[in-house]
């Protein structure tokens, strides 16, 4: 895709190659946690939520960065 750019100049600054482990064990505990609430069903049970039962500050990936696009016009290629 010759014409594909990016619109703005941020990039990820990370030191893993991906987060699919990370999506993969949190999704884990989700289940678990809702298999295990459901067990134990009554009329006020209430599911946990993915953000209740995994941390998602716990990443290898460090957010983002802004970068010079006149200086390094290759980043700025999707």
């Amino acid at each position: 895709m010759s014409r594909s750019r990016r619109k703005h100049s941020i990039a990820s600054v990370t030191a893993a190659a991906s987060g699919k482990q990370d999506k993969r064990d949190a999704n884990r505990a989700l289940r678990k946690a809702t298999h295990q609430a459901l067990g134990t069903v009554s009329d006020d049970t209430v599911l946990p939520v993915l953000r209740e039962v995994s941390d998602v500050w716990n990443t290898a990936k460090e957010g983002k960065r802004y970068f010079d696009p006149a200086g390094d016009p290759k980043r700025m290629r999707k």
